[in-house]
């Protein structure tokens, strides 16, 4: 005779509930990794100008030239050079941005992810 108490196994519902977390979990990556592929650009791109030498004697027109032009490249869609937020303190000049990106995930829920980059001053 068998004992059953010794018996393992997936059952049907286990292996539903973890299909189900599976799905969802990829539902999320593929939602939030095209976001954060372009908020790692956009910190990249913010890096070079702010790692230029020429960047403390540039206006702030050509700085969001110089982003305009390398965000076209780079096919960046979520920031432009409006949102750019340029500060000169104790010589250093310092390019950053907040955005917020939003993308519909299921029925009536959305999925919302806040992002800020910096060139860091120089």
């Amino acid at each position: 005779m068998i004992n059953r108490k010794q018996q393992r196994g997936a059952t049907l519902v286990g292996m539903l509930l973890w299909g189900v977390v599976i799905v969802f979990v990829a539902l999320l990556a593929m939602k939030l990794i095209p976001a954060y592929a372009e908020f790692i650009t956009v910190k990249k791109i913010l890096s070079d100008i702010g790692s230029e030498a020429s960047i403390k004697s540039m206006s702030n027109a050509e700085i969001r030239d110089r982003f305009a032009r390398r965000a076209m490249i780079d096919n960046i869609d979520t920031v432009v050079p409006s949102d750019l937020r340029i500060s000169r303190e104790d010589g250093r000049t310092v390019v950053s941005v907040e955005y917020t990106f939003q993308t519909h995930l299921v029925g009536n829920v959305s999925l919302l992810a806040d992002f800020n980059a910096s060139s860091g001053g120089r």
